[in-house]
């Protein structure tokens, strides 16, 4: 079973459509309890840093969160469900899981901010999310702030939009992508399909 958590806020209809779709058995869920129970976890995140921070405390999820990853469960986390893995963010003034080093800054470029629409990925990594996904595909972004983690070598993916940043993680259990896997079509089915195969296993 794939825990999609729901902290208040966030695209949950969408990702977890996605996840049946690829032949996922999906819960809903703010109870720390079941989450700790499942498979495996899913933060999908559409809105403010801050609100996505205060929705994860107020359920007792930011604790279980921590724990969870740590003991090696895998997870996926989407858009704002990436920022958060963070320590900090430009977007607001609440700290992050700090879960992966690093800073979350608003785009700083003439270019349309956000960024709404279709880009392509760059693979830096060889993630089993990726497995099967070309360099160079086109994903749904819908952001006006991106990820610098400390260490480099979590960058799975790296976008062009006024300059590079980068636009997926992966670090052992964890995966997290700026882009909507669940608004990506056959690519982003492609990424949620592996992630459901290697439920239960750690990497």
């Amino acid at each position: 079973m794939i825990a999609l958590i729901d902290y208040g806020m966030g695209n949950l209809g969408s990702v977890d459509k996605a996840l049946r779709r690829v032949g996922g058995e999906v819960q809903m869920t703010s109870d720390p309890q079941v989450i700790s129970q499942a498979a495996g976890v899913v933060l999908p995140g559409v809105g403010a840093f801050d609100d996505c921070m205060d929705g994860l405390h107020k359920r007792g999820l930011a604790e279980a969160l921590r724990q969870i990853i740590r003991a090696g469960k895998p997870f996926l986390g989407i858009c704002l469900g990436l920022q958060v893995l963070f320590d900090r963010s430009e977007e607001g003034e609440n700290e992050g899981l700090g879960i992966i080093p690093g800073e979350v800054v608003r785009f700083k470029h003439n270019l349309k901010i956000p960024q709404i629409g279709w880009n392509q990925i760059n693979v830096r990594s060889q993630a089993p999310h990726l497995a099967g996904i070309k360099d160079g595909v086109w994903v749904y972004f819908v952001h006006s702030y991106y990820v610098v983690p400390e260490d480099e070598s979590v960058i799975a993916t790296t976008t062009d939009y006024g300059y590079e940043f980068c636009s997926s993680i992966w670090r052992e259990n964890i995966f997290a992508c700026q882009f909507h896997p669940e608004k990506s079509q056959d690519v982003g089915l492609k990424i949620l399909e592996n992630f459901t195969q290697f439920l239960g296993q750690t990497h």
